[in-house]
């Protein structure tokens, strides 16, 4: 018998659908297009997840971030990474005070931009991997620790990163634990002739766009814990896994062209991460039970940064995405015969 939500739960879940909708309208009030990257997006934060944008300058990707904040009735801060960034520029640091009437000296913690509920940070690749590594604890353990002293961050939490896949000199590449604590790499690409008309006839006229909010914290926390209520068969969390495990060059169940093209596949929190965004995309969807569909649909998003490619791969010009593009459609041919699925 399928599992189903209490009637509560539902009506909760027609809630989000709404508000999905409605955070989907005023973006469109300012972005053009890109509805497949403002889906995985809205996707992200209804999972209580991290998402990194990568794009060609002029894409609208900051943009996109700073107007779902404005969305959103939460703090916001914009770090431009650069390679002369520190750490302390990021989660802040013990400054010297002195008390006016004892003349005392002591420490005091000034916080840094990283105590916000929604975090851009802009060009991520462009700092060393030092600064980098500030953003590690804050993704995961939600927290920050300076000296002895461990500083809790507020909740909901977000980091929407960009990164340009062109220029390379002068960049720091990701380490591929840092890669692994974002839920999605969304790959956000140029706008179609149509959209591209729409995009010059609104940034070349005077025009005011007022923004209005949808969510609040409290709501937004709810709605997080909503989807993880969403219940999923184990014939999908079967294929779930089956994807990710035959990523893996030295899995039994890979096939021939992931053995010969990948150095690496995917870890365990890429099984946690489809399964979590597909329940999140069940009920953007009208449903309350996730599918092997949305599996499908949420595969490149969540795999694509966490595959390494070999010498092989890289000297006949094969990409991550020709590879992804043949393992889901090597896993559909696997799927068992059910009912539920999608």
């Amino acid at each position: 018998m399928e599992e189903t939500l209490p009637d509560d739960d539902v009506q909760l879940a027609k809630k989000l659908v709404d508000t999905y909708l409605a955070l989907a309208n005023e973006l469109g009030k300012v972005i053009v297009g890109q509805h497949e990257v403002v889906e995985e997006m809205l996707i992200a934060i209804f999972c209580n997840a991290h998402c990194l944008m990568v794009g060609v300058p002029g894409l609208a990707k900051t943009l996109l971030v700073s107007t779902l904040a404005q969305t959103l009735s939460l703090s916001f801060k914009r770090i431009q990474f650069t390679p002369d960034l520190m750490p302390a520029d990021i989660t802040g640091t013990d400054i010297i005070q002195e008390d006016d009437k004892t003349g005392r000296r002591f420490f005091e913690f000034q916080r840094g931009p990283i105590f916000a509920n929604v975090i851009l940070a802009d060009e991520i690749n462009r700092t060393p991997p030092k600064t980098q590594a500030a953003l590690l604890e804050a993704m995961q353990e939600r927290h920050v620790t300076i000296g002895d002293h461990t500083y809790d961050l507020d909740q909901p939490f977000f980091v929407l990163a960009t990164q340009n896949p062109l220029e390379q000199e002068g960049t720091y590449p990701l380490p591929e634990a840092q890669l692994d604590r974002f839920m999605f790499m969304i790959n956000v690409d140029y706008p179609g002739r149509d959209e591209e008309i729409e995009i010059m006839k609104r940034t070349t006229m005077k025009q005011q766009v007022s923004i209005e909010h949808i969510l609040g914290g409290a709501e937004i926390l709810s709605l997080q814990d909503l989807v993880r209520k969403v219940p999923v068969g184990d014939h999908v969390f079967d294929y779930a896994v089956n994807l990710v495990r035959a990523t893996r060059p030295r899995d039994e169940t890979a096939p021939d062209f992931i053995k010969e093209y990948l150095s690496w596949g995917a870890g365990p929190r890429a099984c946690q991460n489809l399964i979590l965004a597909a329940k999140a995309r069940a009920i953007l969807k009208g449903r309350v039970y996730a599918t092997m569909n949305d599996i499908d649909s949420l595969a490149r998003p969540v795999l694509r940064h966490r595959l390494g490619t070999n010498f092989n791969a890289d000297s006949e010009g094969i990409t991550v995405e020709d590879l992804l593009d043949r393992l889901t459609a090597h896993n559909q041919t696997k799927r068992p015969v059910t009912k539920a699925a999608g």
